[in-house]
């Protein structure tokens, strides 16, 4: 069967709530005014690839590491080009040189790029959930005003080892979330004392999309337990609970490791992890069980949280579940935690 490369109304508007999730992350960061950490930016633009033309976007955090080198996390959609609707994560080192007493810098970043792809089924099903790897090679050129914002232009190239190889250009808009003292990126960035996460309890409810070609949803919700084992470093352990239609049916245990940075006086959080997701209890349309019970998956996911008080706070979390059996999973959910 011939998989199209337009998708339905209903895989239209999960994409939409994909980037207005993203944006949600760069809200929560553009409102950390004296922070800790150094750029976060949101691009968008046009991509061609595999004999089609798409959107692309991408939202992305970069750190310093002296003048002239900086580290970054993407995490970039490559759009619906035929017969592929891929995203993923890369993290990428950066080369820079500051013009023009820093206001003007040229970039190129290069770093490895893992990759979720929903693409025609040779056989059985219309679709199915490839993953893999690539690199990711960005150019940037980047203008710096004198309010912390900057406007920059993108190049992005990437070479994967299955699947076509697409070019993007993109424009973004980015904040400097740690001022520096005059226009221009900041080397590095402030360090702290402590770790960034105690003990926090967090229930959360929200949506979850089957990445397939219709992009089908469903309520549901989840319980996270999270604790801080290093300065930067949290491990957290969350029953994830997937939704009750008959398109996505299952529910399980997730262990993940998070890299994490705290700005604003601590009262907000960002943070990306990785893990194992062990499925409990998973049903096929007809209620039987289905293919992935009992089975081990991978999870990646990011997360935002707003810090109330010493006690409270509000948390915002993007899941991508990474299954072996062609029912990979974006869950997207938002609750209230306590601290101690």
């Amino acid at each position: 069967m011939p998989f199209p490369c337009s998708r339905s109304p209903l895989s239209h508007v999960a994409a939409s709530r994909r980037l207005l999730l993203a944006g949600a992350f760069c809200a929560c960061a553009l409102a950390a005014a004296p922070a800790r950490a150094q750029e976060f930016a949101l691009f968008g633009g046009l991509l061609a690839g595999g004999g089609g033309r798409s959107y692309a976007w991408a939202f992305d955090y970069q750190e310093g590491l002296g003048r002239y080198a900086a580290a970054g996390f993407a995490w970039y959609n490559e759009g619906h080009i035929p017969n592929h609707h891929r995203d993923g994560q890369a993290v990428q080192l950066w080369g820079r040189l500051p013009l023009r007493e820093n206001r003007f810098v040229i970039s190129a970043g290069v770093g490895p790029y893992r990759y979720f792809d929903t693409v025609a089924a040779t056989e059985g099903r219309g679709y199915s959930n490839s993953h893999g790897w690539g690199m990711l090679m960005s150019v940037r050129a980047a203008y710096y005003t004198s309010h912390r914002w900057l406007a920059q232009l993108q190049v992005n190239r990437t070479q994967v080892f299955s699947g076509p190889n697409t070019t993007s250009l993109m424009f973004g808009i980015g904040y400097q979330l740690d001022a520096p003292d005059t226009p221009g990126p900041r080397d590095r960035a402030a360090g702290r004392a402590g770790r960034v996460t105690a003990n926090e309890v967090t229930a959360m409810l929200g949506e979850t999309i089957l990445n397939s070609r219709r992009s089908p949803t469903a309520l549901g919700g989840s319980l996270e337990y999270r604790r801080g084992i290093a300065k930067y470093v949290d491990w957290t352990a969350t029953y994830l609970y997937e939704g009750a239609k008959q398109s996505v049916r299952r529910n399980g245990i997730a262990s993940q490791v998070w890299l994490t940075r705290a700005f604003l006086d601590d009262k907000i959080a960002l943070s990306a992890g990785a893990g194992a997701y062990l499925t409990l209890n998973e049903r096929d349309i007809r209620g039987r069980p289905g293919e992935g019970d009992g089975r081990v998956s991978g999870i990646a996911s990011i997360s935002a949280s707003y810090r109330f008080d010493d006690r409270w706070l509000a948390r915002v979390t993007w899941n991508r579940v990474v299954t072996r059996y062609d029912r990979d999973t974006d869950v997207i959910q938002a609750g209230l935690g306590y601290r101690f």
